[in-house]
């Protein structure tokens, strides 16, 4: 009996005339010295095989290319440009029908603003930053009390001064201390305070145009948070003026040797945080040493080009969407309302990000140029979040800093636990939000509040998908963050926000632009 012969094994050796003609790693180019042409080996023919129909072409295990336990991920490029391609081709399509429905929207003349609202706008674009100088002053008034009990009585401190330079005070030092801080802070609150409150009440009842009136609100919400850092971190250096200590855990920084307290009292000290891109108090920031003026040049075109995109985009695409939107919320037409949510979150998504890119890319990096501000982690990667909390960590790295640092980590001190901490910090800066959104637009409803409240829920129900092993948990934390954002939370604000504007004023509801 003929022995049997395993066809699959033996078809799929190959023989040294077939086997693939390999060519060495440097046959072109040498990387380690100057660049020769090495020659090339041979080609050799590859041999004809007489059988045609017998080639082993199922010879080894493999896997499908989108398979789980697959050697290798695939790269989805293709899928990207094709995405690319159909966003390009479905926002030309609603290009076409917005242009052939309502023609061209855009008037320079159309605004509805008053003289008024301009000097207005402008009168208190100069007198919000003297309330940041009358807390120089407050300062500067506790500085030298400092000084003076340390230099200008000319009697020993009842405290007690340790071998290693430290300077352990006595009770009564202690309370001197603390009433003289709680007299400085209540003056400080009332200060900051002022700001605030008188620039919402002109605001919300004598400036008419809402965008003026964001920008005046947000100047004073800006002040406002320099004002409290200004008070709060010179609060800590002035005692540790007072009361030093050799402890590791009570060390002042290295890089605020350079202005030691009260050397950083001074108007221009102040002036420099006045303008530098930060909300967080510091006696020394991390300088460059020139300014590119042509870096300055691009960021600043930049602003100008996306602030035209930005104001092209809202009166072309995006008002007309809100306009046809009124008689559905007055109705209640939940299914129309969805549509228009859907409608307008793509056209408030690029307006968003547009403005993102031109405050925290352009303008700041530009500013920061200017006051040759070293330090411009403005943000991170913040649209690969995880989760939401992610996201309010790494999209605005300014507030984040001021909240961690004069909110959150002192509460933590105190005793509170991270999420009641975290609470608070969410309260204010829903305050914040309502206030920046509701008094320009004349309607405080607390939509922008609720929708900083919302965010504690959504945070701990994705903060464990954060955490999961593997990027599904990750990819699913990332989907939530953009649907909650995207279609629940700008453009629900914006048309509610809208609707409040027309129900109170009526200057554009009065003819519905029909769909």
């Amino acid at each position: 009996m003929a022995p049997t012969t395993d066809t699959a094994t033996v078809t799929s050796r190959e023989s040294p005339a077939e086997a693939p003609t390999k060519r060495p790693g440097h046959s072109h180019v040498n990387l380690n010295g100057p660049s020769t042409v090495q020659p090339l080996e041979p080609v050799r023919p590859r041999a004809r095989r007489k059988y045609k129909h017998i080639a082993a072409v199922h010879s080894k295990h493999k896997t499908s290319c989108l398979s789980h336990d697959s050697e290798a991920a695939p790269s989805f490029l293709g899928f990207r440009n094709l995405m690319v391609i159909v966003l390009i081709a479905g926002n030309l399509r609603l290009m076409i029908e917005n242009y052939k429905k309502y023609g061209v929207l855009i008037c320079i003349r159309c605004h509805d603003y008053r003289r008024m609202d301009v000097r207005l706008g402008a009168a208190l674009y100069f007198i919000i930053p003297c309330h940041l100088f009358v807390a120089y002053v407050i300062e500067l008034a506790a500085a030298q009390q400092a000084r003076a009990s340390i230099q200008g009585t000319g009697k020993k401190r009842d405290g007690t001064a340790t071998p290693g330079g430290s300077y352990v005070p006595t009770d009564q030092e202690l309370k001197k201390f603390q009433s003289t801080w709680k007299l400085i802070a209540w003056i400080h609150g009332i200060n900051a305070t002022l700001c605030l409150l008188i620039t919402s009440l002109i605001v919300y009842f004598f400036i008419h145009h809402p965008l003026i009136g964001t920008l005046t609100e947000v100047h004073a919400v800006i002040v406002w948070l320099k004002t409290a850092s200004y008070a709060l971190a010179n609060r800590d250096l002035r005692h540790a003026y007072l009361h030093p200590s050799r402890r590791e855990e009570d060390a002042v920084p290295e890089i605020y040797s350079k202005c030691p307290y009260p050397e950083n009292i001074t108007l221009r000290n102040l002036t420099y945080f006045w303008w530098a891109p930060t909300l967080v108090y510091q006696p020394v920031y991390p300088r460059t040493t020139k300014i590119r003026w042509v870096f300055v040049f691009k960021r600043v075109a930049e602003v100008f080009g996306l602030s035209v995109f930005m104001w092209v985009a809202s009166a072309q695409y995006a008002a007309p969407v809100l306009r046809n939107s009124m008689d559905k919320l007055a109705s209640l037409d939940l299914s129309s309302i969805l549509e228009r949510l859907m409608k307008l979150s793509t056209i408030s998504l690029v307006i968003w990000l547009a403005g993102f890119f031109a405050l925290f890319q352009s303008f700041l990096n530009a500013l920061a140029e200017v006051m040759k501000f070293g330090d411009r982690e403005f943000y991170s990667d913040w649209w690969n979040s995880p989760s939401v909390g992610v996201y309010w960590r790494t999209w605005n790295i300014p507030v984040y800093q001021f909240m961690k640092r004069h909110i959150f980590s002192p509460l933590v001190g105190r005793g509170w636990s991270s999420g009641h901490s975290s609470i608070l910090v969410f309260l204010l800066s829903g305050i914040l939000h309502e206030l920046v959104v509701g008094v320009p637009t004349h309607n405080i409803i607390g939509v922008a509040f609720m929708g900083m409240m919302a965010q504690l829920p959504l945070i701990v129900f994705t903060a464990p998908l954060e955490k999961m092993k593997g990027i599904n948990g990750r990819i699913i934390g990332n989907c939530i963050f953009w649907v909650s954002f995207t279609l629940i939370g700008q453009p629900l604000a914006i048309l509610l926000y809208f609707f409040a504007w027309q129900a109170k004023y009526g200057t554009v509801s009065k003819q519905l632009i029909k769909p």
